[in-house]
């Protein structure tokens, strides 16, 4: 079962504002949102999580680069 999230939720987890998010969208650099209806989005939890984990993924290997002196 897919669970879905609504914008203040994914604001909320990402610190994203809403005009960045939905940039970040147009630029295909945050996943894309569901359309509920004519006015309603959400995003699948799964799709959100992803992305959080991946960002910080690559902020903890940009770290290590920098530990290392190799950055």
């Amino acid at each position: 079962m897919t669970t879905l999230e609504r914008l203040p939720s994914v604001v909320q987890r990402t610190t994203l504002s809403r005009s960045h998010l939905y940039a970040l969208v147009k630029d295909g650099k945050f996943p894309k949102p569901l359309k509920l209806g004519s006015r309603s989005v959400a995003w699948r939890v799964e799709d959100v999580e992803a992305w959080i984990e991946a960002r910080l993924a690559r902020r903890g290997s940009e770290k290590q680069i920098e530990a290392n002196g190799s950055g």
